[in-house]
């Protein structure tokens, strides 16, 4: 990922938000854990309200293990928990949209709800925002890539699809062309 903030000023801001979200998904697992002790696995009948939101057995078991993921993410810190927030934000955003197409059929699984689909989306949304403001490096990465985008200087990192024409004119020669 190019151009991504390093070492932003309110990085431990998003980092706690992302521990907060994992803890809340960690506890609804749990929760919907010891609830839906009798169901089947894939139950989408009579399913328990937990924390505002109908859960069954699989469910549950995905959010513990997703919980595990994120928290464990926020407590290490440095790239991990980047790289984790990104996925995470995605994978979350992409169940939400994935889950509200297949709320009204057999193929409801998880036996989602619109509103299971809105918190979905929302902690997707603070993973994936978490995670673009997440990433790490030593000072002089981070004041190279501050430099890059203030437009103070060229990009420090080479990327396979930069321009490999003729060499463009400066900004103000540019500007005196067309005037």
């Amino acid at each position: 990922m190019t151009h991504i903030p390093i070492n932003h000023h309110l990085r431990n801001f998003y980092r706690t938000l992302a521990g907060l979200c994992g803890a809340y998904i960690l506890l609804f697992g749990i929760v919907g854990f010891t609830q839906t002790g009798g169901l089947d696995l894939f139950a989408q009948e009579g399913l328990p309200d937990v924390l505002g939101m109908r859960a069954n057995r699989a469910f549950a078991i995905l959010s513990i293990v997703a919980g595990l993921v994120i928290l464990g993410g926020a407590v290490i810190g440095k790239n991990i928990d980047h790289f984790i927030n990104l996925g995470g934000g995605a994978l979350f955003l992409l169940a939400g949209i994935t889950m509200m197409m297949l709320m009204q059929t057999d193929l409801n699984f998880l036996g989602f709800t619109m509103t299971t689909c809105i918190v979905s989306f929302i902690i997707g949304m603070t993973l994936f925002t978490a995670g673009l403001y997440g990433k790490t490096g030593s000072g002089k990465q981070a004041a190279a890539e501050e430099r890059f985008r203030h437009g103070d200087s060229a990009d420090p990192e080479e990327h396979t699809w930069q321009y490999d024409g003729p060499e463009k004119p400066a900004a103000e020669e540019a500007n005196q062309r067309f005037a």
